[in-house]
């Protein structure tokens, strides 16, 4: 059973290992498209499997907001503060609509259902910034009520037919630039975790316990042989 135990924590070990050069690697992909060229607004992704392959790609796009479509998705956290995310439904020239990650604010201490949201121009507007998945999934002890202005997790699939407009597979999370006002909201472009050192923290402790149990049960064999009859 010792020799079993030990052979699991190296495997273990490997599989932090595994992990650890997994989030390298995403990383790596995720610096490498973020360095492209722009996307072709003509070229953004229609269906999932496409969305996919142009994550973290910056691209420019025109529409119109849908303002009174928006969405504070609440416990967003940065720097340890809790906040909201905005997303507001971006209508393109198609008629199809990208969900528009425009930024952070911050809860406010006083009312936690207050909502400073800054206003959104009736005109048509270019929005700058990267693609990236659909809005991350918080753990949430029951649905979302249709309709409501605050939310724990946003389905693009159910917002699309709540809104009554086809949505891309993919959001925008918008950045600062000379094509973005100053209105008050952070943004930033969230990466995919990569928690490396904590991983191979891991490995070496599996790899560790695993060398633990090899000696005492070598010791516990020397220990019985010498023991007098």
């Amino acid at each position: 059973m010792t020799l079993v135990f030990a052979a699991l924590c190296v495997r273990l070990g490997f599989w932090q290992l595994d992990r650890a050069a997994a989030k390298q690697a995403l990383r790596a992909e995720v610096a490498a498209r973020a360095a492209l060229p722009p996307l072709a607004a003509a070229a953004l992704a229609a269906t999932p499997e496409a969305a996919a392959a142009q994550h973290y790609r910056r691209v420019t796009l025109a529409g119109r907001w849908l303002a009174d479509r928006t969405v504070a998705l609440d416990n967003r956290q940065v720097d340890g503060r809790p906040g909201f995310v905005l997303v507001t439904p971006l209508v393109l020239a198609d008629g199809s609509a990208v969900a528009v990650q425009r930024g952070w604010l911050p809860r406010d201490a006083a009312e936690r259902s207050r909502i400073a949201a800054p206003p959104l121009p009736a005109a048509l507007v270019q929005v700058a910034g990267q693609l990236a998945p659909p809005p991350s999934r918080l753990f949430a002890f029951g649905a979302d009520a249709p309709g409501a202005a605050i939310r724990q997790n946003l389905d693009l699939g159910a917002w699309s037919a709540e809104i009554g407009v086809p949505l891309r597979p993919l959001s925008l999370v918008q950045l600062d630039g000379p094509r973005t006002p100053s209105d008050g909201l952070r943004r930033e472009m969230p990466l995919p975790s990569a928690d490396v050192s904590r991983h191979q923290v891991y490995a070496g402790q599996w790899f560790l316990f695993a060398a633990l149990a090899v000696v005492l049960y070598v010791g516990l064999l020397v220990f019985r042989a010498r023991r007098p009859r």
